[in-house]
């Protein structure tokens, strides 16, 4: 991995656990034969730095979707608040 690549990319997208699974993801769509969207410095170039030179270039970038996480919060409260409910009835 070419640390000058991946403080590029860090660059870009600050948030590491957002980065360290973009980078995953898109270094397994390479290995199973996606395209590069940028060209490879040669045909053995490593798959995960040409993924952290698509996210340092602004090919490749992360979409947070903070109203489903916010959603996905609000029904685990909610499960959770079911889940205590339930068992206090059978407590005694």
């Amino acid at each position: 991995m070419n640390n000058e690549l991946l403080k590029k990319a860090h660059e870009k997208i600050p948030s590491v656990p957002v980065l360290v699974n973009l980078i995953s993801k898109r270094e397994r769509e390479l290995i199973n034969g996606a395209k590069p969207l940028v060209r490879p410095d040669s045909l053995d170039d490593d798959k995960c730095d040409i993924a952290l030179r698509e996210v340092a270039e602004g090919k490749l970038i992360a979409e947070i979707d903070f109203d489903a996480i916010a959603k996905a919060e609000q029904a685990k409260v909610k499960w959770n608040a079911k889940s205590l409910a339930v068992e206090s009835l059978y407590a005694d």
